[in-house]
């Protein structure tokens, strides 16, 4: 049934004349008494009946209305439900202690009428964890953003990537480790520590990035043992002498005051974890438009002797 027809339908049953009814919807006549001879057609019976002194409806057309009425409400509503905004914008942030999930956090506390969901695709759906897959889950509109890193040329048709939140690393160690005290250190005397990062899986862009900060610097990176999550991770460091891990400045991690864990900031050079923002082409929707104005506003410096892999997309 069309639309268009329903609408010249109610709204000559509105006003009464076929003439009054193309001027409200901005069309000829003609247009108007053709629209109601194809309704009629549709449904088989006549629906209006003219005369010198105007139109009115016909019985079948009294009984049509109510429900030419109802169609037509629920048409707009569907409309209204896909236009830009007029739904929560839905972000993966990838993991909610980490730099993502934070400068989402931040966002919507600088406006917190923002409507928006964070989720991580996990939680969304199964086998979502590498950057590539996520780069489908955008597409196919599981959601609307996701904070990943990709190499440009695994960027696949229809999605934009925008580089928008670079993190610099910091080293995590507990009290006991040989570097405890110092109050910040170059990637190159990490060689011969032990840096244990479990949930590493190959495949996944941490994975490449990781791999490539090892070659790059000579470094003993490893995932080796089972993945017990964030709480474990920090009781290990807190008894070890040996181990290490790396963390990103911005992520939130939280342990007890007696495990005296240290942060220790790298530079000479500082490597960065490249985030990209990766949307849809042409997505129009208000509160992407927001959050990418305001990532770009707040993005600190990014310094002289920051490194990111050689594939990391360019800052746009």
């Amino acid at each position: 049934m069309d639309v268009e027809a329903l609408r010249t339908f109610v709204v000559v049953a509105g006003v009464g004349q076929f003439q009054a009814a193309a001027d409200e919807l901005g069309i000829s006549q003609q247009a108007v008494s053709k629209r109601i001879a194809a309704l009629e057609r549709h449904v088989a019976v006549t629906l209006v009946v003219r005369s010198s002194r105007g139109s009115r409806l016909s019985l079948d057309g009294q009984v049509f209305l109510p429900h030419a009425k109802k169609v037509l409400t629920a048409v707009e509503q569907a409309e209204r439900a896909v236009n830009p905004g007029s739904r929560p914008l839905r972000v993966d942030v990838l993991n909610r202690r980490i730099s993502p999930a934070q400068a989402v956090y931040r966002f919507y506390r600088s406006r917190p009428e923002t409507d928006l969901d964070a989720v991580t695709l996990d939680t969304v759906t199964l086998d979502k964890e590498n950057a590539a897959q996520a780069a489908q889950a955008v597409l196919e509109e599981v959601v609307d953003a996701s904070f990943r890193a990709l190499p440009a040329d695994r960027i696949p048709t229809g999605i934009t990537a925008e580089r928008l939140l670079d993190e610099p690393l910091e080293l995590l160690v507990g009290p006991g480790h040989p570097l405890a005290d110092a109050s910040r250190i170059s990637p190159v005397d990490l060689a011969g520590h032990r840096i244990w990062i479990p949930g590493i899986r190959p495949g996944t862009e941490w994975a490449a990035f990781y791999q490539a900060l090892s070659e790059a610097f000579g470094l003993s990176i490893d995932a080796l043992g089972p993945n017990f999550g964030d709480e474990a991770l920090m009781d290990a460091l807190a008894d070890s002498a040996s181990l290490a891990t790396l963390v990103g400045r911005g992520d939130r991690y939280l342990w007890p005051r007696t495990h005296d864990l240290r942060r220790i900031p790298l530079h000479d050079p500082t490597p960065f974890y490249p985030h990209l923002l990766l949307f849809r082409t042409g997505d129009r929707h208000p509160v992407l438009t927001a959050l990418r104005d305001h990532l770009r506003t707040t993005a600190p410096r990014t310094p002289h002797d920051a490194w990111t892999p050689d594939w990391t997309v360019t800052v746009h």
